[in-house]
């Protein structure tokens, strides 16, 4: 029985629905998905309109396509660009997929000669220390352990954080000035491996971040990503 199809653009029908299903999760990762022969019949369109639309659905992530075997989900790997910064949760849904964050710890602590060296204030200055599990579809994609200058941002420590993301709060009360970024591969510790249930041997991504407005650190961060559902992306245009 043929899909009645209506003024949207055929391709993006199909699209849609094939996104459908996988966050519905009707369609798992690694489940193979229909041919292009068979959407054809499926939706009385023609192969080049399928083609496109699995095309695109293979280039943007959510499918993979084997020659001579077939098309199939893929797994759940978030992207991120490197050099810039985003709400988490913004990246997540644009993926039409649930974002949801897990507060594990929104504490005041003390400055100690560590900290107040890397954030250029004095040794015992007031802070407020958040350790966040971040999920896209209810699996963790990021670990966020986030120490914020009370005194630079006033009221973090306050917020609800399954409502609203770091970000957001920060972002409204500190606009950027100046981001430092240091990115590396590490040894996950035995409790980062636990929060964001990570396998024995799996690689951790680790995005150090450091912000400035008006001239003084604002927050610094440590952002935890595991190697198998996480990938950084950036795009470079030589002038």
């Amino acid at each position: 029985m043929a899909v009645e199809l209506k003024s949207e653009p055929l391709y993006l029908k199909i699209k849609n629905h094939i996104l459908d299903r996988i966050d519905s999760g009707e369609w798992m990762a690694s489940m193979r998905v229909p041919s292009e022969n068979e959407l054809v019949k499926e939706f009385s369109v023609s192969r080049m309109t399928t083609n496109r639309a699995l095309r695109e659905l293979t280039d943007e992530g959510y499918l993979i396509r084997v020659a001579g075997v077939g098309t199939f989900v893929a797994e759940l790997k978030a992207k991120s660009n490197p050099l810039e910064i985003h709400n988490i949760a913004d990246e997540i849904r644009a993926r039409h997929h649930e974002y949801s964050a897990e507060v594990l710890k929104c504490e005041a602590v003390k400055a100690n000669e560590k900290i107040a060296s890397y954030m250029n204030i004095e040794v015992g200055t007031a802070l407020i220390h958040s350790l966040i599990i971040h999920k896209e579809q209810g699996i963790p994609i990021q670990l966020e352990d986030r120490l914020v200058n009370e005194d630079v941002v006033p009221g973090y420590g306050e917020q609800d954080f399954t409502k609203n993301t770091p970000y957001e709060y920060l972002i409204k009360k500190a606009p950027l000035q100046k981001v430092e970024h240091v990115v590396r591969a590490i040894l996950a510790t035995g409790s980062v491996k636990s929060l964001l249930d990570m396998s024995d041997n799996e690689a951790c991504l680790l995005i150090e971040r450091r912000t400035w407005t008006k001239g003084r650190v604002a927050s610094t961060a440590k952002l935890y990503h595991p190697g198998s559902r996480y990938e950084l992306l950036g795009l470079f245009k030589p002038e």
